[in-house]
């Protein structure tokens, strides 16, 4: 996720975040999670299908209907997910504490079917996705939001390498903003207080 720039009523002479963090859900968001290393297979199959969610809506609506998924997607445990049914679909498309997409209900049975065969061909997936960027977070001097690309080379080979797999909702633009949510590039500005200085 890659917000827009705009002016911030969370933003403070003592604290300084990027400008997208509008809102104190989003804050907490910015200040806890986005950018933070993220080695838990769990945190990482969750982030995978929210991201897939947020697809041509605001990622603040799904952070608002996060809860929500955690209890219709049985805490995002892919083995739970990987043997939804039928009536399983008919259950989600019927919660409106979702995003109610039979395409993205689909995709994320799909993609906990493929994750666990991830998880078993590479021990983890998280020793599987790290790959995408050398097992270590990249870390760039960012000055502005409009130095932040929608992809990069590297979401490239990540979407490409995951749609291979049959994986769903993952394109190079998800990709990047996954990569940006678990922390495997770090995208806060330079005048953002979580900025870490370049290696």
């Amino acid at each position: 996720m890659t917000p827009k720039p705009e002016t911030s009523a969370t933003q403070t002479p003592s604290v300084i975040r990027c400008h997208w963090a509008t809102s104190p859900l989003m804050a907490r968001y910015h200040d806890e999670e986005w950018g933070v290393p993220q080695h838990d297979d769990r945190m990482l199959f969750e982030f995978l299908i929210l991201e897939g969610a947020q697809a041509g809506l605001s990622w603040e609506t799904i952070l608002k209907k996060r809860e929500n998924y955690r209890k219709a997607f049985h805490n995002f445990d892919a083995k739970a997910i990987s043997r939804y049914g039928p009536a399983d679909v008919a259950r989600l498309m019927a919660d409106a504490g979702i995003v109610r997409n039979k395409l993205k209900i689909a995709a994320t049975i799909q993609n906990a079917k493929i994750f666990l065969e991830v998880q078993k061909e590479h021990g983890s997936f998280d020793a599987y996705i790290w790959q995408f960027v050398g097992g270590r977070p990249r870390v760039k001097p960012v000055r502005s939001f409009k130095q932040i690309p929608a992809k990069t080379p590297e979401s490239d080979a990540m979407s490409k390498a995951l749609l291979k797999r049959g994986f769903k909702f993952v394109g190079s633009t998800i990709c990047y903003a996954y990569m940006q949510a678990t922390g495997m590039v770090n995208d806060h500005t330079a005048d953002c207080f979580r900025h870490l200085p370049g290696e």
